[in-house]
């Protein structure tokens, strides 16, 4: 029976080509933007699913209140370790003092690498249960030994065996290769680590981390756990709370508050408002998942009312069938195999869809999804998926189709009803209330993109790079560099930073002024820079000045942004003092000279943070900031540089990068959503319009009779193309109203969670709505005006 179920099946797909092309292209569209979905949201989901013991690592983290407002983030101060150890180390299996990710030259005979990496005490391998390739798991328990990732073993040895052979690192530290593992996968946290250094080596290395053994306040540092075995996480987590308000008293007025944020949560929900977890990018998951499957419904509509749509062609077709003893049930299942057929057909025509789209998805997504052809869980849901899919497509039809009555099907006297259409009436209203809903959300999108780019930086990015100096041997050659770099031609200006220009590396307090609030908690972002880096970026001195070779005193001066002497409660704060109790001499105050307006230094979406730039006395600088040449091409001004560079540092390599590529940066992960939801917007028109299509190209073979008569009496094109179109318009203008307050109730709640946000204006629903009735007249004008120009003697001559 199922055999003859599918040849009926066959054989009508075959014989209705256009409306079976329109089925399969829809739905195969549908389910191929879901394939993709599922899998993007599949790597997402098993994002850190590389590490074995996933569910019992975690990171300290600690919260902090300043001036009522709460601040969370994983910086923790190096005492931590100790006091962890010796009161709480049987709730651990492992415990891991880190460095941030570190970006190093590495150094082997001719050849020089800038590679991203961390320093790591003795036990990391074994927590992220690296695979070693080479040499071995305990690769850090000699302090001058370093272990590489495999693709940075072979740029730096090639084909050589690594093992054993000496890294000079910074061009400083000699290190002896101890083991290699296999490079970490990009659906990690770590899969910027391409070498791991103990941690000892970092501490012997740096006179101020060696200095924060003790120092509770200096919260530079990362602690990586792994729970002991027979720990439970949230009651360790409960456990070690108060253990840095206790053993410092210092500390107590932040009221510091520790616990174990789970490595399972750090990639999708690791965003935390006020001292609560506030969710991250596990929004876009279900924000991709629900247009998934608004998509597929929508591939499903089409072949819902198209095929109820020809149910009177049909209708002879289920009366014979009844009258000769077909039960409904016999029926039902034959429609549905038919569903089941042309699913199958469309689930294969979306995988040759997704393997074409597959690698330009993975650049834009910044992903490395692959197909799972050897996956059978892969292949057991996409059985499941297709029976889904079948059913709901299906469905309605087989309902419909097989509740005929074969006496007035035989009899000539079967009418499709004065409601029949009004199911595929509401099923259009659906489908374009969707297309619609994805519009309004795509431009809003763009829009708070834009929105923040178009924001005012503060500063001259154009034409602006920095090189990081992260080696002993700039040590003392500023000004020979900075007088190099600029006689070269290449480059008009030249400073140096202790933190990149689109980032703060710093934030401090201890401070004290003139009229600061009892209690007052500061927080402020702390760089120090050279002389003539206001000049360099361009910053704008809106009072007071900038710094100045010119005056002596420049070396205890400090410079404020507009918002931090908001933030201070200063008027007229030029010529004012403030104390810096971290200084060796705290009783040296700094001198405020000058204010400049407000630089965009973190997220373009976030308010400005108070700042201050310190004149850089320790000469810690860790980048040169050079403003190239505008005259001359940036491709002459880097080689020209690249030559000065090499001149006095031969054996580092030049890195460097574009600011406003760094700025540009910022954006990244919202323009990539935005641009995968304008794509699938796109693509869920591209279905909606072709049951559209379908739909309006069946209405005008039904009618070809009425549209002859029309002409024959006078009717117009224009005539006999607005009684076919306005049925449709009309849906489509309903579908607008619907979607307009249900797009802005969900992108208004969408746009609080950015404090410097767009503003929803109406003209953004006016062009959804115009841009959904202008599609609508053009998907169904083709059909009406064909029909229109039609030969009226032809559907006149007969039936």
């Amino acid at each position: 029976m199922l055999k003859n179920y599918l040849k009926i099946a066959w054989r009508n797909l075959a014989k209705n080509k256009g409306y079976s092309a329109i089925n399969i292209g829809g739905l195969a569209l549908g389910m191929a933007v879901t394939l993709i979905i599922g899998l993007w949201v599949q790597s997402e989901l098993s994002h850190n699913s590389y590490f074995k013991n996933k569910n019992k690592i975690a990171q300290v983290y600690q919260s902090q209140t300043f001036n009522g407002e709460i601040g969370t983030g994983p910086a923790i101060p190096r005492p931590l370790e100790k006091a962890l150890r010796d009161e709480y180390g049987n709730n651990f299996k492992h415990l891991i003092m880190s460095s941030w990710t570190n970006k190093v030259y590495l150094k082997y005979d001719e050849t020089s690498l800038y590679r991203s990496g961390n320093y790591m005490q003795r036990e990391a391998p074994e927590m992220l249960n690296l695979e070693i390739i080479k040499g071995e798991r305990d690769g850090l328990r000699e302090i001058n030994s370093i272990m590489l990732s495999e693709s940075t073993a072979k740029s730096l040895f090639g084909n050589e065996d690594p093992i054993g052979k000496v890294v000079k690192v910074r061009n400083q530290d000699d290190l002896m290769v101890t083991g290699v593992y296999k490079d970490i996968p990009l659906n990690t946290s770590f899969n910027d680590t391409y070498y791991i250094i103990p941690w000892e080596q970092y501490v012997a290395s740096r006179e101020w981390v060696k200095n924060s053994e003790d120092q509770w306040g200096n919260n530079s540092f990362q602690m990586f756990v792994q729970v002991a075995d027979n720990a439970d996480m949230d009651k360790v987590s409960t456990t070690i709370k108060d253990v840095k308000k206790k053993l410092n008293e210092d500390t107590a007025e932040y009221n510091p508050q520790l616990f174990l944020f789970p490595m399972n949560e750090w990639y999708l929900r690791g965003n935390f408002k006020n001292g609560k977890q506030e969710g991250g990018r596990i929004k876009y998951v279900w924000l991709f998942s629900i247009i998934g499957a608004f998509v597929l419904l929508l591939a499903c509509i089409n072949f819902m009312n198209l095929s109820t749509a020809r149910s009177e062609k049909r209708a002879k077709e289920v009366g014979i069938r009844k009258s000769i003893g077909s039960q409904r049930g016999q029926l039902i299942n034959q429609f549905l195999s038919e569903s089941f057929l042309v699913v199958v057909f469309a689930f294969f025509v979306a995988i040759i869809f997704v393997l074409l789209s597959l690698d330009g998805f993975n650049d834009l997504a910044k992903k490395d999804i692959v197909f799972p052809w050897l996956n059978p869980t892969f292949w057991i849901v996409s059985l499941f998926f297709i029976l889904f899919t079948a059913l709901l497509a299906g469905s309605y039809p087989a309902l419909y189709l097989s509740s005929f009555r074969p006496v007035d099907v035989l009899k000539g006297t079967f009418k499709s009803g004065r409601y029949a259409g009004l199911p595929r009436k509401i099923l259009v209203v659906l489908q374009f209330t969707v297309s619609v809903a994805f519009i309004i959300g795509t431009v809003i999108v763009m829009q708070q993109i834009n929105h923040a780019k178009n924001r005012p930086v503060g500063y001259n990015k154009e034409g602006l790079i920095q090189v990081p100096t992260y080696s002993q041997d700039f040590e003392g050659k500023y000004d020979l560099m900075r007088s190099e770099f600029i006689n070269s031609g290449a480059v008009v200006e030249m400073s140096a930073s202790s933190s990149p220009t689109t980032q703060i590396w710093s934030n401090r307090s201890g401070f004290t002024w003139e009229g600061k609030p009892e209690g007052f908690q500061e927080d402020l972002a702390f760089t120090t820079v050279s002389y003539d880096y206001g000049k360099t970026l361009n910053w704008k001195i809106i009072e007071g000045r900038d710094f100045s070779r010119e005056f002596a005193t420049d070396s205890n001066a400090v410079i404020l942004n507009k918002t931090a002497v908001k933030y201070m409660g200063l008027t007229n704060p030029v010529g004012k003092f403030i104390k810096d109790a971290n200084e060796e001499n705290p009783e040296t105050p700094l001198k405020i000279i000058g204010i400049i307006d407000d630089m965009i230094t973190q997220s373009p979406y976030e308010p400005i943070k108070q700042g201050m730039y310190v004149f850089d006395k320790w000469n810690g600088g860790s980048f040169y900031n050079l403003r190239l040449n505008p005259e001359q091409s940036n491709s002459k001004n880097l080689a020209v540089v690249e030559g000065v560079f090499k001149k006095h540092f031969p054996d580092i390599p030049f890195q460097y990068d574009f600011i406003d590529q760094e700025y540009g940066e910022k954006f990244a992960s919202e323009e990539r959503i935005g641009t995968l939801s304008g794509i699938f917007t796109a693509l869920a028109i591209l279905i909606s319009c072709l049951g559209l299509f379908g739909l309006t190209s069946f209405v005008a073979e039904q009618r070809t009779k009425e549209i002859g008569v029309r002409k024959v009496l006078g009717a117009t094109v224009f005539n006999v193309w607005n009684m076919l179109s306005k049925d449709f318009l009309k849906l489509v203008a309903i579908s607008c109203f619907i979607a307009i307050p249900i797009s802005y109730y969900i992108m208004n709640g969408w746009l609080q969670n950015y404090p410097y946000r767009v503003i929803l204006e109406w003209w953004i629903f006016a062009l959804a709505v115009i841009g959904a009735l202008a599609v609508t007249i053009v998907t169904v004008s083709f059909q009406a005006i064909k029909a229109a120009n039609a030969n009226p003697v032809k559907s006149l001559r007969t039936e």
